[in-house]
């Protein structure tokens, strides 16, 4: 796995994070919570999709842990939901591991997927990877190309004046190729230190992305101005003309 040079080689402190297990087999749900506590997790469980949604509105979790099955919602329309109001990471559980689930599952705003069966190990992994990618900026601060300012600290993004209202992924996209700026960032580096997996398969979900990182800063894929592609290789973040002369 390959980490951000940006950042330090550091893991991320997990003790005492909040997790939302979203599981509607009992059998499954309070056994595996008590796991997470023992890990020194905060655990709190919900059996259905509704449940889901006003836990995670009324504890705001530091990770939310999503079963794909559930009694009365599909867990990709929970995902959707939730990240329609939430940036909080979501690992969706499922006992399918096909890449087609996981590109849909990643498209619908997922972090990462996990496979049953697993081990409570597997997850506190994926939990701290999760942790660390949002990480992903490095040292906070600002960071100023053209017309655009980042505050990393902050998360948020302006391009003149104007704040851009970025998700999760798309603001470490653009901090990502920021660290960068004027210099190709690969896809594969980019599905490693912003999706922060071994990626196999189809990296569609970094062109769908990449579309709505543009689309927000008001880049003409065509002709763009900030986010440039370098066909079949990766990515480049332009910046302002008197820096690359």
């Amino acid at each position: 796995m390959r980490s951000d040079p940006a950042s330090p080689q550091t893991e991320p402190d997990l003790r005492g994070l909040s997790v939302v297990l979203v599981e509607d087999e009992r059998s499954i749900a309070e056994p595996f919570a008590r796991a997470l506590e023992r890990s020194g997790f905060r655990a709190a469980v919900a059996h259905t999709g509704s449940e889901a949604i006003a836990l995670v509105g009324k504890l705001d979790p530091d990770v939310v842990l999503l079963d794909l099955t559930l009694p009365d919602i599909d867990g990709r329309d929970v995902c959707r939901m939730l990240r329609r109001e939430s940036d909080v990471p979501i690992i969706m559980v499922t006992a399918s591991g096909t890449v087609t689930d996981r590109v849909v599952g990643l498209e619908l705003g997922a972090d990462d997927y996990i496979v049953k069966p697993f081990a409570t190990s597997e997850v506190v992994a994926r939990i701290r990877a999760v942790m660390r990618r949002g990480r992903v900026g490095g040292d906070a601060g600002k960071l100023n190309i053209g017309e655009l300012t980042i505050d990393v600290g902050a998360r948020r993004v302006w391009r003149a004046r104007h704040e851009l209202e970025l998700t999760r992924r798309e603001f470490d996209l653009l901090v990502r190729l920021a660290r960068d700026t004027d210099k190709v960032v690969t896809r594969e580096e980019l599905m490693s230190d912003v999706w922060d997996m071994n990626w196999f398969g189809s990296t569609k979900t970094l062109d769908v992305h990449i579309a709505w990182l543009r689309r927000k800063l008001g880049d003409d894929p065509a002709a763009p101005k900030f986010v440039h592609t370098v066909r079949g290789v990766g990515f480049r973040l332009a910046g302002p003309p008197e820096a690359s002369a």
